[in-house]
């Protein structure tokens, strides 16, 4: 389907140089933020912004994919797919025409942990804008032509990934550490759960998930307190008041070292590593942030990139990352190299874990990371959107509302003690590795057609 494609060039059009105009400077925005409660009790964070006529709402509901049923994985990512393929008296192509009509972006989508949303549109379209939103939240068609359109594009994708060696590994990475927990699971579904998903299935998650003790709102542009309060009661007010969630417990994942070969005959071979991280709530979190960003997070400043890239020519690129949820946290990186190169890659890539484990940075490293960090933040929420979808994050990880403007200072107060120390935490026991690829002994003949999958 084409229709997200055309309201992004549609919205695009209609603001044109407006959105290069639309930056707000992170001091602007904490000294801006407020917390609004609307006459029907709905809490948003909102920054009130006439630089330019544009509002950008980001919101969430507790629940996302880990509140799909055990045997039924995919029911929120379908959920998410089809909301907006008709609800009310608009079938599907009037809602398409009606977004596109008025260059109103929406869309939805699932994670782990919430079920997302997001809103822009032109001042002088919001209340046709919040209606549909308010239409597609509260009752949407989910007719049976459209679930089968959209599950068929959905199974089309999942066959895709069947040979996607990068999908592949991301899929075992996240079965070897969280095993039967939830986020063992893949958002998007299986082959097998996806076509067992009923219309039954999709109201149930609507019914239990959409619900306004679990919602959260940031909202960044051009619209006074009066009229967002009005609005917010027009579009979330009729939801349920409470969900009904299924408790999801606390894990942590799988612990390092453990490997894992998956057979694909492809000329590629990917790598992805992790194991266990550390959650947001943690109070050495930001010690692991800035130590990471000097191991995998740091693009071509990183170690990993100079020691696999640069000095041994192994891989194009290599990155790690920090992913934190509601109910565990990992470390996960990935690269790709030529098969007869794999093993040489994974030592390269485990020395300097274990070199970083054992030793920590450097001073220098740690002041560098630090200054980059800080200055970035500035990019991070240079439009009106960024700075939406930034607070809705930290209402998320349940930071306070001056957070933009405490962070620097959190960042500076880690000590060099303090980055050692989280490094060892973090890749003190090695990795949980997923290599996926031709086996050794068939890396130098040319693929063939792709093989099946084997553990």
């Amino acid at each position: 389907m084409t229709y997200p494609f055309l309201r992004r060039v549609a919205f695009s059009l209609a603001t044109g140089a407006a959105l290069a105009l639309a930056s707000i400077s992170p001091s602007q925005a904490a000294a801006k933020i407020q917390r609004l409660v609307s006459p029907g009790g709905i809490e948003a964070w909102f920054v009130q912004d006439a630089t330019v006529p544009l509002i950008a709402m980001e919101y969430s509901f507790a629940g996302g994919s880990a509140q799909d049923p055990k045997d039924k994985s995919g029911v929120a990512n379908l959920v998410g797919d089809l909301l907006d393929e008709g609800s009310g008296d608009l079938d599907s192509k009037t809602f398409h025409e009606r977004l596109d009509r008025r260059a109103i972006e929406l869309s939805f989508s699932a994670t782990r942990d919430t079920f997302r949303g997001s809103l822009r549109m032109l001042r002088d379209n919001k209340d046709e804008a919040f209606d549909l939103l308010r239409s597609a939240l509260t009752s949407p068609h989910f007719d049976t032509a459209d679930v089968e359109r959209i599950r068929s594009q959905v199974l089309s994708g999942l066959r895709r990934e069947t040979t996607n060696p990068t999908s592949l590994a991301s899929r075992k990475f996240l079965e070897v550490a969280f095993g039967d927990h939830p986020y063992g699971r893949q958002t998007n579904g299986t082959l097998d759960s996806v076509p067992t998903i009923s219309v039954a299935d999709l109201k149930d998650y609507v019914g239990r998930v959409l619900a306004k003790d679990g919602l959260k709102v940031a909202v960044v542009g051009d619209v006074d307190p009066e009229t967002l309060g009005k609005l917010l009661d027009h579009t979330f007010g009729s939801l349920p008041a409470k969900a009904n969630l299924t408790p999801v417990p606390d894990i942590e994942a799988a612990k390092p070292p453990q490997r894992t070969f998956v057979t694909l005959d492809v000329p590629q071979t990917v790598i992805t590593f992790g194991g266990p991280g550390v959650k947001r709530s943690d109070p050495n979190f930001m010690a692991a942030y800035v130590v990471n960003h000097i191991l995998g997070g740091g693009g071509l400043s990183s170690r990993l990139y100079r020691e696999v890239r640069e000095k041994r020519g192994l891989a194009y690129s290599v990155f790690e990352s920090l992913l934190w949820m509601e109910h565990s946290a990992v470390f996960i990186g990935n690269t790709g190299t030529r098969a007869d190169r794999a093993g040489d890659t994974i030592d390269a890539i485990d020395k300097e874990v274990r070199r970083i484990a054992e030793e920590g940075p450097t001073q220098k490293e740690l002041d560098e990371a630090k200054s980059y960090l800080k200055g970035s933040q500035m990019l991070a929420l240079d439009t009106s959107s960024k700075l939406a979808q930034a607070l809705l994050q930290y209402q998320q990880d349940k930071l306070p509302i001056d957070y933009i403007e405490k962070r620097n200072a959190i960042v500076d107060a880690v000590t060099l003690d303090d980055a050692k120390a989280a490094a060892k935490r973090l890749w003190g026991q090695g990795l949980l590795t997923v290599v996926v690829g031709r086996a050794p002994q068939a890396a130098a003949q040319p693929a063939a057609a792709p093989a099946t999958k084997s553990n």
